[in-house]
């Protein structure tokens, strides 16, 4: 297994290089850990967010999966059985953050995935003051989103992935088909429970990438939507003490972008736009 040998060979030259260094890292912040943003993104092997941001040990939580998606509140949920000992643990545990619905003599319904609980424990819980949602270009979980829009037969019912896909990436396909009608001038409305967080957005004015990559600068911004909808982050974003950002990696470039509520649109990051970009994260407005 060749594949599996890369990895022991790469554990073997961490040995012998860094690791003494990154153990004294760890202990230097074991007890007093002290991250600053959640970094949500796509488990593809071209995104690497450490080497993106030259972040260090204990600089940043980071959340992989397919299509860098976190489920709004009212997308998601598992079926708890309605016993005895589920309904005296149901009345002992508050949801305040999560839906919990009578379904009938089935039982009830609990938001349960790993994105929300990884937003409590970084916001709630971790006391962090940013969210960053990065999205990149050629992504295969949003190419094969699109292909499933385009070809419905192509939906596979035995999927994990495309059931995911389908369920988290409607809203987003609607915004595309939206944004793919009225033409790159004018700007997709993203509206959220918590007014506070509004926002517009113009898709690739200059028609620069495919639909694909369009679509996957939807689900990115999307992400910041349904982060805002949980409970648990309403407080945080109405005092200002945590901000929600949307980042865009192109994969073909090595660039990274950062979406600008004034500008409405996803600015590259560079040497000529950084210090503006600063000034709208202090001012809450990237």
């Amino acid at each position: 297994m060749p594949g599996l040998n890369k990895v022991l060979e790469g554990i073997i030259r961490f040995r012998k290089t860094i690791r003494k260094d990154m153990v004294k890292q760890f202990e230097q912040i074991r007890d007093n850990p002290n991250p600053t943003a959640v970094f949500f993104t796509c488990m593809d092997s071209r995104m690497l967010p450490a080497r993106f941001t030259s972040s260090q040990v204990g600089d940043m939580f980071v959340v992989r999966n397919s299509g860098n998606m976190v489920p709004h509140t009212n997308n998601y949920g598992e079926m708890l059985s309605t016993s005895t000992s589920d309904l005296k643990f149901l009345r002992h545990i508050s949801f305040s953050s999560y839906r919990v619905a009578y379904v009938g003599s089935s039982g009830y319904e609990v938001s349960v995935t790993t994105e929300p609980a990884a937003l409590e424990l970084a916001v709630k819980r971790g006391h962090i003051n940013h969210v960053i949602v990065c999205g990149h270009s050629d992504c295969k979980a949003i190419n094969t989103l699109y292909n499933i829009h385009k070809s419905p037969k192509s939906f596979d019912p035995q999927s994990p992935m495309d059931h995911w896909l389908r369920r988290h990436g409607f809203t987003s396909l609607k915004k595309l088909e939206r944004r793919l009608v009225d033409k790159s001038d004018q700007p997709l409305q993203f509206i959220s429970d918590n007014p506070v967080f509004n926002f517009e957005a113009i898709i690739d004015c200059e028609d620069k990438w495919g639909v694909e990559d369009k679509l996957s600068q939807i689900n990115t911004l999307q992400q910041l939507e349904n982060i805002a909808s949980h409970g648990f982050i309403a407080e945080h974003l109405e005092k200002r003490t945590v901000d929600i950002h949307a980042m865009w990696f192109d994969v073909y470039t090595g660039e990274m972008y950062l979406f600008s509520k004034p500008r409405r649109m996803f600015v590259m990051i560079d040497e000529f736009s950084v210090d503006l970009l600063k000034k709208e994260i202090e001012e809450h407005k990237a």
